[in-house]
């Protein structure tokens, strides 16, 4: 992959993703509740952005939230996430994409542990690629 996914054509994006994949990560689509692969999935871990491969958030940070969608209370650094203002469908939420490629990964609420910080990251399943632990 490029050193700079952002400069990806539609064309080269289309090509490299899965045709609900490119809905969720470059049309900031969804997928339905309580149907993706990593809802109900804890195996130890890291997820990865399924666009470009940047680590997203580790097995450790996610909980079973009854969503519908995989729920991590953190990313795994900082700077792998970006928050952008979403007034979509009549709702004011916070998006959250990949801090590299900039392609949606879903929502963060504040209504989350608040042992744990407060958050809730609501990720789509096809957003991610799991790896997991070899130890």
């Amino acid at each position: 992959m490029t050193d700079d996914p952002r400069s990806l054509t539609d064309a080269e994006w289309r090509e490299r993703l899965s045709p609900e994949q490119y809905h969720i990560l470059r049309e900031a689509g969804t997928e339905r509740a309580f149907t993706g692969e990593y809802d109900k999935f804890y195996d130890e871990g890291e997820y990865h952005c399924a666009a470009c491969g940047t680590q997203l958030f580790y097995s450790t940070a996610k909980y079973n939230s009854g969503c519908g969608w995989p729920a991590f209370t953190r990313p795994a650094d900082d700077d792998v996430i970006e928050e952008h203002r979403d007034v979509s469908y009549g709702m004011v939420r916070t998006e959250v994409r990949c801090g590299k490629c900039g392609s949606h990964l879903g929502h963060v609420f504040p209504d989350g542990p608040p042992e744990q910080g407060g958050l809730r990251y609501c990720i789509n399943s096809a957003a991610l690629v799991f790896t997991p632990d070899t130890d």
